[in-house]
């Protein structure tokens, strides 16, 4: 199947995930990939987290303003279960994310590599827009919440993450990951 991409960004299908997930050989690496995925965090937020890990509560996750052009002082970033649990595992890692995201990038593409998937596209960025576009897809109704826990705006959202060509057994499969959002 053709990659999704959104400009030169990579989004992820379920069974690409799960393909990915199965291709990484350490644990702590697999907590930290889910951690990116079900959080939707900016890479830098995350490491920001490791060290900061009082933000982080059962179901949310709070950032106050971090970008110098973000639109909002703070924001909560809404948890699913599995989000939660992927969080938890992340924060009791030995090490924190790579400092130097480039290394990131290599261990994505070695991971995609190895479970036999293009590449092509895949970034530190993969991770979050993949589970804004999986959250915008399986909860059309609750737009306002899912950009808001990503920290955009209605007309951010609306110009990259709707509109995905998605498959319908996509769709199903997503509901493994998202359940339990809202």
């Amino acid at each position: 199947m053709k990659p999704i991409l959104k400009g030169k960004t990579r989004i992820l299908r379920p069974a690409e995930v799960r393909e990915i997930i199965n291709a990484i050989s350490k644990p702590e690496y697999k907590d930290k990939f889910e951690a990116l995925l079900y959080t939707g965090c900016r890479y830098t937020e995350l490491r920001w987290l490791y060290k900061h890990q009082k933000h982080f509560k059962d179901s949310s996750i709070h950032i106050p303003k971090f970008k110098p052009k973000s639109l909002y002082s703070e924001r909560y970033i809404r948890l699913n279960p599995n989000g939660a649990r992927a969080v938890q595992y992340f924060l009791r890692s030995d090490k924190n994310l790579p400092a130097d995201y480039v290394t990131w990038i290599e261990n994505l593409n070695r991971w995609a590599i190895t479970a036999g998937i293009d590449p092509e596209g895949i970034t530190t960025k993969t991770t979050r827009k993949t589970w804004e576009s999986w959250l915008v897809t399986k909860y059309p109704n609750q737009l306002p919440y899912v950009f808001l826990s990503q920290g955009h705006t209605e007309m951010t959202a609306l110009k990259f993450y709707l509109m995905i060509p998605f498959t319908e057994e996509d769709k199903k499969q997503m509901e493994y990951y998202t359940g339990g959002w809202i």
